[in-house]
């Protein structure tokens, strides 16, 4: 057996922490060109941007991926998503529909969605409806970041209520507005 690999009983090596290749005037650079952000920035907003950097930047390899993922804190339309074809494959998959209505439950609230309160959603969605992988996963992320991917998708999350309380637009949507918007369109 190769000496990097654990042997059999051993406890696996935990990878090493992926490093941010942009920051946050990266961020705040991708955002002007999309026109998410104008003017000068607010302390607020430079706060967001240097999180987004911190978050998404260890995501992405290239500029273009790390503009897409902001671009899905940005933009959204549950209706363009639920005409997609990986939004049908989720949504037939097993208790797809039960963890958005959970999911929406846990949210009305309209407590900001924090990485604590994230964790406690997801927590009370494992306990609850005993799923685990991308039975839950999934639909969770198809119905707040717009895609089924994976964990990049829950910092995408992450971001969504802080994006919005920082001011970067008036049609920004809050995890909770997503949610519902989500919900209502579909059947």
């Amino acid at each position: 057996m190769p000496e990097s690999l654990p042997k059999t009983g051993e406890t696996p090596v935990p990878e090493p922490e992926r490093v941010s290749l942009f920051s946050a005037a990266d961020v705040a650079a991708i955002l002007r060109e999309n026109g998410w952000l104008t003017g000068e920035s607010t302390e607020k907003q430079s706060v967001w941007c240097e999180r987004a950097a911190a978050l998404l930047g260890s995501q992405a390899i290239e500029r273009s991926r790390l503009a897409e993922l902001l671009g899905l804190v940005f933009q959204y339309d549950a209706r363009q998503i639920l005409q997609t074809t990986e939004a049908h494959v989720v949504m037939s998959r097993y208790a797809a529909r039960d963890v958005l209505r959970q999911l929406a439950l846990l949210l009305l609230d309209g407590a900001e969605l924090t990485t604590d309160r994230f964790r406690e959603i997801i927590s009370q969605l494992k306990e609850g409806m005993d799923l685990r992988g991308r039975e839950l996963f999934h639909p969770l992320r198809l119905a707040l970041a717009g895609r089924s991917g994976e964990g990049e998708l829950d910092r995408v999350i992450l971001l969504l209520d802080e994006a919005a309380a920082a001011g970067f637009s008036a049609h920004m949507k809050t995890a909770r507005e997503r949610i519902l918007e989500f919900c209502s369109v579909f059947e």
